[in-house]
């Protein structure tokens, strides 16, 4: 690994930390044991240190969703996905991509453009997921994207609702699918 992907992951872990808003390259690079200059030499632009980072927090996202066994059905699929979603290891990477979502939505670089290409990958990790669990293939991306629409709503509601209501959404939307 070269230093500039040592200091990509190094930031992205501080940014799971510390979230996206308000970072400063002055202190980020004193918590990683670098300088600013260093991370402008490796990387450009703070935006493009910021692109580096969602990048690598999507890439452990899919990671961990290609990394989850096929389910023996669509239902349990979305159910075990929900498992993974709520786990802690995926949490991190799904507070951070609702930042870079929150701040894309009001047209910021290079969150909007970030955002836009992790949601095809991510898709497509999601529909081969379902997939793998018996899904139509013409199907699969329709799922995928109404699985990621319904956990997504979910987890933004998640500190406004309990863990038992998020659930029994999750178990029905397996069953209407499954219907």
């Amino acid at each position: 690994m070269g230093k500039r992907d040592e200091l990509a992951q190094a930031t992205t872990d501080h940014a799971f930390e510390h979230g996206l808003i308000g970072l400063s390259l002055r202190p980020l690079a004193a918590a990683i044991g670098t300088s600013d200059r260093m991370l402008i030499y490796h990387f450009g632009s703070k935006e493009q240190l910021v692109d580096a980072v969602l990048d690598i927090s999507n890439e452990r996202s899919i990671e961990v969703i290609r990394s989850t066994p096929p389910a023996a059905s669509v239902a349990e699929a979305i159910t075990a996905l929900w498992d993974v979603f709520t786990s802690s290891q995926l949490q991190r990477c799904q507070r951070m991509y609702v930042e870079a979502a929150a701040l894309g939505l009001f047209g910021r670089e290079p969150y909007a453009t970030s955002v836009r290409e992790s949601n095809v990958v991510w898709l497509d990790a999601i529909a081969s997921h379902l997939r793998a669990s018996g899904a139509a293939e013409s199907a699969a991306p329709r799922l995928a994207a109404l699985v990621d629409a319904t956990f997504n709503g979910l987890l933004l509601d998640g500190p406004l609702d309990d863990d038992a209501s998020a659930r029994a959404v999750v178990d029905d939307l397996a069953s209407a699918v499954a219907g």
